[in-house]
């Protein structure tokens, strides 16, 4: 055959052919076995106890194996639109438990999961009254003024409102892979969201179901989501303990809430259409958002190969804040990696840890 090279890089015969056959073939055998051995995953590595609630919402201490050092308690605010246990996966993959062998005194805000009572739920709701009352009750157990927060992606958006409209509040914010910037040219959700009739879409909806979402999440990449890692998943039928792991971060993926209608409403209008964090335009139960007014120190952590929030969407916060203290942390990984990775485990809770100890009075 004509430019055909039996030496190159894509040659084959019928005996590697034949080989490569047979070994799939003993990969599927013992990923049969294999299969048999596994029962239904868990997630959560580390033991917590519900301290505060307030309907559907609970806010959860974390205990580790070591009391906690640190002076001022520190907040986890996650999105709504995944589970918050991604922070505290499994026992090597968990933010959470490097944070705790630190020293730190770590909470988290659970927002449980949505129905049709409460479709009229607004941003106020979640971000006046369900962080404030958390972060009020924190401060009233340990009598202090303000307390830290990490706020994760759209718990991140959610966190710049809420420190914005209550300064005193907050100690010190951290803002993990967080969308401040929705209209930079490489966010692609936020281009699709632009052109959305987002009233016809909650008018008909109400609450937006997770399986709606979910689709519009894996069509982003869908080669790598919908045929790649499944692909993939042939290598590893034969190892037990990748096939847990596996699975887990796949309970993961498709245990999602349905979105509140009218706070999902106001969200998309507000920051993905207004892009309000960087024209102005974000109202809060009446009360605009104005990020100048955030005087804490912040520390911004976007990770460099994020495709649902882009590096530029957050390095964007450095010239909307007040604070004299703004520092930045660059991870080398994706919007996932950022909390599952091996990197993941050896930087971000030493980085937060240092911060957080830096700032610490």
């Amino acid at each position: 055959m004509d430019g055909f090279n039996p030496q190159g890089p894509l040659a084959f015969t019928v005996e590697s052919l034949a080989q490569e056959s047979m070994r799939f073939q003993a990969k599927l055998r013992a990923g049969l076995d294999t299969l048999r051995q596994v029962e239904d995953v868990d997630y959560g590595a580390t033991t917590r106890e519900e301290v505060w609630r307030d309907g559907k919402t609970v806010m959860y201490r974390f205990r580790g194996d070591r009391a906690a050092t640190a002076r001022v308690p520190l907040l986890i605010v996650y999105a709504l639109v995944n589970r918050p246990y991604m922070v505290d996966l499994q026992a090597d993959k968990s933010i959470v438990r490097g944070l705790l062998e630190r020293g730190e005194d770590v909470y988290i805000l659970d927002w449980g999961y949505p129905d049709r009572s409460d479709r009229y739920l607004e941003l106020e709701d979640y971000i006046q009254r369900y962080i404030g009352g958390a972060v009020d009750h924190l401060r009233h157990e340990y009598r202090l003024d303000a307390v830290n927060v990490l706020g994760i992606c759209q718990g991140g958006a959610f966190s710049l409102c809420y420190s914005a409209l209550n300064p005193d509040k907050v100690h010190n914010l951290i803002t993990m892979v967080t969308p401040v910037d929705f209209h930079t040219g490489d966010n692609m959700l936020a281009n699709w969201t632009r052109g959305l009739d987002v009233d016809l879409f909650v008018d008909t909806l109400g609450n937006v179901p997770a399986d709606v979402m979910n689709w519009c999440y894996l069509t982003l990449k869908p080669w790598r989501l919908f045929v790649q890692k499944y692909v993939g998943l042939v290598d590893l039928l034969d190892d037990r303990k990748a096939l847990e792991d596996f699975l887990r971060m796949e309970k993961w993926i498709f245990d999602s809430p349905d979105q509140v209608g009218e706070a999902f409403r106001q969200f998309v209008k507000q920051f993905y259409q207004g892009n309000g964090f960087v024209k102005g335009g974000i109202d809060i139960g009446g009360r605009a958002v104005d990020l100048r007014n955030i005087d804490m120190p912040v520390l911004n952590i976007y990770a460099e190969q994020d495709h649902l929030v882009p590096p530029d969407a957050s390095r964007a916060l450095a010239d909307l804040v007040g604070t004299d203290d703004y520092s930045e942390l660059s991870f080398k990984g994706g919007h996932i990696g950022i909390y599952v990775s091996s990197r993941a485990q050896r930087e971000v809770p030493g980085a937060i840890h240092d911060w957080l100890t830096q700032r610490a009075r």
